[in-house]
């Protein structure tokens, strides 16, 4: 099924950051719109919202089978609300959550101790939200 970008980013939202309240949900939209706008390393080689969203690996929620289970919090699951659409229209425009950085990674630690770096040494810790540790890229990320 073919979504528009504003459709595609608001299922994402909903589905990465629904339970994170509006600051979490523009967190992780800012962080997909940072990859989409990079020009170095990985995420510089690709050119859409789509081709970052389904980029393998990247997104649970761009899965429809994790770990040969099927995955039933997948973006085709979502129903977006007018404030996902609102988020979405925002991060396209331009809209980054302040103290974010051009933070490239998020996830969730299950801890109340985000880590240093994520992945690897390409990313440094730059700002907790909610459930989420979010990640700015470091020099060696341009290598990537």
């Amino acid at each position: 099924m073919a979504y528009s970008d504003a459709e595609l980013l608001a299922r994402i939202i909903q589905c990465e950051a629904g339970g994170e309240g509006q600051t979490g949900m523009e967190a992780v939209a800012s962080v997909v719109m940072n990859r989409v706008r990079t020009t170095v390393g990985e995420y510089g080689r690709l050119e859409t919202l789509p081709e970052v969203i389904f980029q393998p690996g990247q997104f649970t929620c761009a899965m429809e089978v994790v770990d040969g289970q099927y995955n039933p919090q997948n973006l085709y699951n979502m129903r977006p609300e007018a404030q996902h659409y609102a988020i979405a229209q925002w991060a396209i425009a331009g809209g980054r959550l302040s103290g974010l950085g051009q933070a490239l990674w998020f996830f969730n630690p299950y801890s109340p101790i985000c880590r240093a770096n994520f992945p690897s040494q390409v990313g440094a810790f730059a700002l907790r939200v909610g459930d989420h540790c979010f990640y700015n890229p470091t020099s060696a990320y341009e290598d990537t």
